[in-house]
């Protein structure tokens, strides 16, 4: 199993909840990484581990089967996203029962404790929500960062109000930031 973390900011698509209610190697839920379970982080790695073990880091606020960029947005507040790479079952005790199959797929992460990047203003996370603060990142382009100023880029613009289309926006809006989601425009204004 080859776990990965990123950033990157999943469209919305048709994907939906994770079927594979009935599998998991680790024994600690039905499904590995399932909602409101925990993991540890390690070295590139991440395991699931009781919520209750001074390992875990983390908890599943989502989570889909599929490719991110297919699926479902996480939650607006999500810390970090989980791919899951596709793992097949092997044989147990060759009668040919397959055992621990977890199909491809993305779990949405809250960190357990601060900090916690996907708040307004927090400087990361996996999307773009009200209150947050961004920079020009050239070409079109704006990458989040620390409201406070403690990120590598200092911040120019806030996130102030989302909305259908930008005729919606208020007057003062400086910048329009694509956010996804019911309010796609991130109406910005400089700070």
């Amino acid at each position: 199993m080859t776990l990965v973390a990123c950033q990157g900011s999943p469209n919305p698509g048709s994907g939906g909840p994770s079927p594979g209610a009935d599998r998991s190697p680790s024994g600690y839920g039905a499904v590995f990484l399932g909602v409101d379970e925990c993991s540890s982080r390690g070295r590139n790695t991440f395991t699931e581990v009781p919520c209750r073990s001074e390992r875990a880091v983390a908890r599943v606020t989502a989570r889909y089967d599929g490719k991110a960029a297919d699926g479902p947005m996480c939650p607006a507040r999500t810390d970090f996203v989980l791919h899951l790479s596709e793992d097949r079952p092997s044989p147990v005790g060759g009668d040919g029962t397959a055992a621990g199959e977890i199909p491809q797929g993305y779990a949405c992460m809250r960190n357990l404790e601060p900090p916690h990047p996907g708040d307004p203003g927090g400087g990361g996370g996996p999307r773009t929500i009200v209150g947050d603060c961004v920079y020009a990142a050239g070409r079109g382009q704006v990458r989040e960062t620390a409201c406070d100023g403690s990120g590598k880029e200092k911040p120019r613009y806030r996130v102030a109000a989302a909305a259908v289309d930008r005729a919606e926006c208020p007057a003062l809006t400086a910048l329009y930031v694509t956010l996804g989601g019911s309010e796609p425009v991130g109406c910005a204004v400089r700070v």
